[in-house]
């Protein structure tokens, strides 16, 4: 007797993930291919060209060169049973934005699923995390908003008109919720996320009508490429480093966005900041270790 194939709930749907060259982004693709989908997958790192303006951090976390390419990330989600299209776009730029939808739509003639990654907040990061607000320099809040917050929103432009036209569709904003708390030591990286999740709550209230579901989701302390590398480790050895106890992997955050985008009942939460570990109780999900990884909190006072 053969084995059933492994169930894909996404087969047919389409997907967009910006920012999907590594970290949050490539957790999102990877686990949306698993789940069957056609992935357009986003970034300006290719093979040939790595995106610039990563100097500083790159140097910070002794790296050379940035990892991950959305060549790669959409080449390992189709070997996941997905079908992965890479596509470069500076998601700061309107013309581009407004062609990656046009290709979408004019190769797939659907768009079920966008997700809001792009996020150019640490291009300009100067290894201080945590100070007061009159000494963070201000080409760290045009990084955040300009590079950050307005990549949400372009793209939301852009996606909204063809998920009204077909009268479904999500669109998920990945963020930081801090649950009203204060984010102490960088208030332009608190001002951001906050924006992030008031944008998924208004966009939410005008596509509702439309049967278009939009939300925030909050991944926990995820090891990205930069976390592992400023912990000198790697993915396979994170364990032996006592400090990321508490991290989750970004594939944790992309098996919450597959659950929602799988469920027909989606439309029910739009409008609301998820937390990655409340969802993974209530869709029966874990992280790739087996873990149901607590939700990351900030201390309060």
């Amino acid at each position: 007797m053969q084995d059933s194939p492994t169930p894909r709930p996404l087969q047919g749907r389409v997907a967009v993930v910006t920012g999907a060259s590594r970290g949050a982004g490539r957790g999102i693709a990877l686990e949306l291919g698993a789940a069957g989908a056609t992935v357009y997958v986003t970034g300006r790192s290719t093979r040939e060209q790595p995106a610039d303006g990563y100097g500083q951090i790159l140097a910070l976390s002794g790296l050379e060169r940035l990892p991950g390419t959305i060549d790669d990330c959409a080449e390992d989600l189709t070997r996941l049973g997905g079908h992965g299209i890479a596509l470069r776009c500076d998601h700061t730029q309107d013309e581009q934005v407004a062609a990656l939808f046009a290709r979408v739509w004019r190769e797939q003639g659907r768009l079920d699923l966008l997700v809001n990654n792009a996020w150019g907040g640490h291009e300009c990061f100067d290894g201080v995390f945590e100070a007061p607000f009159w000494q963070h320099p201000l080409a760290q809040w045009d990084a955040m908003m300009d590079r950050g917050v307005r990549n949400h929103l372009l793209a939301g432009r852009h996606a909204a008109p063809l998920m009204v036209e077909q009268g479904h569709g999500l669109i998920i904003g990945t963020t930081f919720w801090d649950r009203d708390r204060y984010l102490r030591g960088n208030l332009f990286y608190d001002l951001a996320k906050a924006a992030i999740g008031r944008l998924a709550f208004g966009m939410a209230e005008e596509l509702r009508p439309h049967r278009v579901a939009s939300l925030a989701l909050s991944p926990g302390w995820m090891r990205t490429e930069f976390v592992l590398s400023g912990h000198r480790t790697d993915e396979a050895h994170w364990q032996d480093s006592p400090a990321l106890a508490r991290t989750e992997s970004p594939r944790y955050l992309g098996r919450a966005v597959a659950a929602l985008a799988a469920d027909p009942q989606v439309l029910a939460r739009s409008g609301r900041v998820l937390r990655v570990a409340d969802l993974a109780r209530e869709y029966g999900f874990s992280d790739v270790d087996g873990r149901q990884v607590e939700a990351f909190e900030l201390p309060q006072g």
